[in-house]
């Protein structure tokens, strides 16, 4: 089972090495790739303006207990 999650904010400098605000901001989990993509998508154009914003998908494999 697999579990997808967006991540990011604002960072300090265009190198995005540390971020500005402390931690980052997470969203999810969403069960589906094309359900963190259409949040990804709607949270990137929000910041779209802001050069030093920048967020990601990440995906997290789970192993259930049989």
């Amino acid at each position: 089972m697999e579990r997808f999650w967006v991540v990011g904010g604002e960072y300090s400098c265009l190198d995005f090495k540390a971020l500005k605000n402390g931690p980052p901001q997470v969203l999810g989990p969403f069960d589906s790739r094309d359900e963190a993509r259409a949040v990804w998508r709607r949270i990137s154009e929000e910041t779209r303006s802001c050069a030093t914003t920048r967020y990601a998908i990440a995906s997290e494999q789970l192993v259930l207990p049989n």
